[in-house]
């Protein structure tokens, strides 16, 4: 090698990187599968103002008040366990039969479920009709899997922070519509009260116009949904074009080894390797930090001061929460895809966890500053802030945990199955960790374990535990 030569690949090595620029998103396309993935907390949520007072009508209680939350908890609880038994068969399905199809299930079968919903008068139907819903939801990891394929590592970030941007509207408009429209003939006797239906079912009304938004999401998916697995896409070719097809998919397969063939869709147990198991298991600790630290907000500020807590009213409780939901989805629009190109996903989720060690380290001190005071001083309010801030980097990290998800998948036939892994890891700590949280925390104040904090403490070590799993991610992406 001449020194010429040498001196000059020394030159480039040393020559920063020009950045890629970003590739223009599908705007249609991701706003068809984000009105998709907000059917489901919209379905999931709309319900909850209503589901106590409906249970109560169906006489499955026998006149006993306290039986009421717990038949009410099983038509909620099993929305997220059908979910849990669903997702992973979905995943699969859709890399063997293709996107579009699958997706476009989920929708049209939650406005039947919702439909059915609002119809029922007894508790069993209530409960198979409430499992369609869950189930049916379980193709949500299908549309992220699609979100995958219709970006690149110049525009995945953006695509991926609007998630919890429509999580966060759902979870705000469900209940608000459920509030909002239960029992129409009472509330508007003068207009809603005089159609008998309304009379006869009073909650089909909420229900209806949830499954309303989830037959619209069908509706746009239907007209301008595509297919983007790489293998129904060469099927498709291949059944227009005939046989003139085969060099071109010979000639696909050559330049990517990640489009197989559906003969080719991996085991289930091939996707369980480590890249994927790492990336699992940081979502994993993600969903159950998150749920957790969701749980004990509203629980310990409501909680009266003498026992642990800061003794809010509703009122306040209400609007420190509403306020911070509102800066969030400033955050998720504005900061979040800027922050994950700038520090990188690794170093989102670190930190994500170190603030959620914090947050839960606070509660002891809003109890001591509150004790001492008597009352929630400026003090207390100061913590109040710090603790809230937390959620502003716990949102963009399920962005982050989605871009692992999809750089860990072994093939591109086998995304749809692991997408479907990690929404049933989500689905099971939805429904575990709000118990586990709250159950501790009644368990730690009427025992003063640890002066009453051992809930927080524990939970701040399973976040430490959690920053440590965040460091097996890898630090650069295949990708990149």
């Amino acid at each position: 090698m001449s020194d010429n030569t040498q001196i000059q690949q020394e030159h480039d090595a040393e020559a920063p990187a020009v950045p890629k620029k970003r590739t223009p998103l599908p705007r249609f396309q991701v706003f068809i599968l984000l009105f998709i993935q907000f059917s489901e907390p919209v379905t999931a949520l709309v319900i909850y103002p209503f589901i106590m007072q409906l249970v109560r009508d169906t006489g499955v209680t026998g006149g006993e008040e306290s039986r009421t939350g717990y038949f009410a908890g099983i038509i909620e609880s099993v929305f997220f366990l059908a979910e849990c038994l669903t997702v992973v068969s979905f995943g699969r399905a859709s890399d063997r039969y293709g996107r579009r199809p699958v997706l476009l299930l989920g929708p049209l079968g939650l406005a039947l479920a919702m439909l059915g919903f609002g119809l029922s008068k007894r508790f069993w139907p209530l409960v198979v009709f409430r499992c369609m819903q869950g189930a049916f939801n379980g193709n949500i990891g299908v549309s992220k899997s699609v979100m995958a394929e219709i970006s690149d590592s110049t525009n995945i970030a953006e695509i991926y922070a609007m998630i919890p941007f429509m999580w966060t509207i759902g979870v705000t408009l469900g209940p608000l519509i459920g509030g909002t429209l239960a029992n129409p003939a009472s509330r508007y006797p003068d207009s809603l009260g005089k159609i008998h239906l309304f009379r006869e079912f009073p909650y089909l009304l909420p229900c209806a116009t949830v499954g309303a938004l989830a037959f619209g999401a069908f509706v746009f998916g239907f007209l301008g949904l595509k297919e983007t697995l790489p293998s129904a896409l060469a099927r498709q070719k291949k059944a227009q074009q005939g046989t003139e097809a085969e060099p071109l998919l010979s000639e696909s397969s050559a330049s990517s080894q990640t489009e197989a063939s559906p003969e080719d869709i991996p085991p289930l147990r091939a996707l369980f390797v480590r890249p994927v198991l790492i990336a699992l298991l940081n979502h994993a600790f993600l969903c159950f930090c998150q749920m957790s630290y969701d749980v004990l907000i509203p629980l310990v500020y409501a909680t009266p001061i003498e026992m642990g807590g800061l003794g809010l009213s509703p009122l306040y409780i209400g609007r420190i929460m509403g306020l911070c939901g509102f800066l969030n989805v400033f955050m998720q629009v504005f900061v979040a895809a800027k922050a994950i190109r700038r520090f990188g996903p690794r170093n989102i989720f670190t930190t994500t966890f170190c603030c959620l060690t914090a947050s839960f380290l606070a509660y002891p001190l809003l109890n001591l500053f509150a004790r001492r005071a008597g009352k929630v001083d400026a003090t207390v309010i100061a913590v109040i802030i710090f603790q809230m801030s937390a959620s502003f980097v716990i949102f963009p990290t399920y962005a982050c945990t989605q871009i692992f998800l999809v750089d860990s998948a072994p093939t591109q036939n086998s995304l749809g199955g692991v997408n479907g892994l990690a929404q049933m890891v989500s689905a099971i700590l939805r429904s575990a960790a709000p118990s586990f949280a709250a159950s501790l925390f009644a368990t730690s104040v009427s025992h003063q374990l640890l002066g009453g904090n051992l809930v927080f403490f524990l939970l701040a070590c399973v976040t430490l535990c959690a920053v440590r799993a965040s460091l097996l991610l890898p630090k650069l992406l295949k990708s990149e």
